[in-house]
């Protein structure tokens, strides 16, 4: 596994880039203080776009290591940022990376997260050369298993009590996962 960090990735309708100071007003208007987005995540909606600023800050300070992808998602016909997707989790050793990703409610069932999600794990597969990707979604959110399944991920079982969610409470996780060598003959 390689530690190359995030680098910019273009598809046909998104640009996932660093995230910038700038996208603090898209990031929290669009999805960060949003419930219904948050729902299902492991954080809380931000309260005021402060939280936002300081996880952004956050973020910026990571992306320093070449161990961290983290991307933005910017809609290219009207250049906001629209969500974000990443490594969640990376096992070096192994040669793993838990993805996890949240869109704004405004382009959801569009087929964009799994647009972007291809395009990491593209990125993950064949630049930062690891071996397994996974992910995992809260049993009540089936539409995040659906972008998984586009994105040739298998689903693997149940993890109980595998997340807390944003209220605090354990919750079980349906888990999928594509390794580089399906994946790649999936694509072919």
């Amino acid at each position: 596994m390689k530690s190359i960090g995030t680098r910019t990735i273009e598809t046909a309708r998104l640009i996932l880039r660093r995230v910038r100071t700038e996208d603090a007003e898209d990031m929290f208007f669009g999805w960060a203080s949003d419930d219904e987005v948050t729902k299902y995540m492991t954080w809380k909606s931000h309260l005021n776009i402060e939280a936002t600023k300081s996880y952004i800050d956050f973020v910026l300070k990571n992306l320093e290591s070449e161990d961290v992808y983290e991307w933005i998602i910017e809609y290219k016909e009207n250049g906001k940022a629209i969500g974000s997707c990443g490594a969640v989790g990376l096992d070096k050793t192994n040669e793993i990376a838990s993805i996890g990703y949240c869109l704004s409610k405004k382009y959801w069932n569009k087929g964009i997260m799994s647009e972007a999600v291809n395009a990491v794990i593209r990125y993950l597969f064949d630049k930062a050369e690891v071996n397994r990707i996974e992910a995992a979604h809260h049993l009540d959110n089936p539409a995040s298993g659906k972008v998984m399944q586009k994105c040739a991920m298998k689903y693997e079982g149940i993890k109980k009590h595998g997340m807390k969610d944003s209220s605090g409470s354990f919750s079980d996780v349906a888990v999928y996962a594509v390794i580089k060598s399906d994946w790649k003959k999936d694509k072919n």
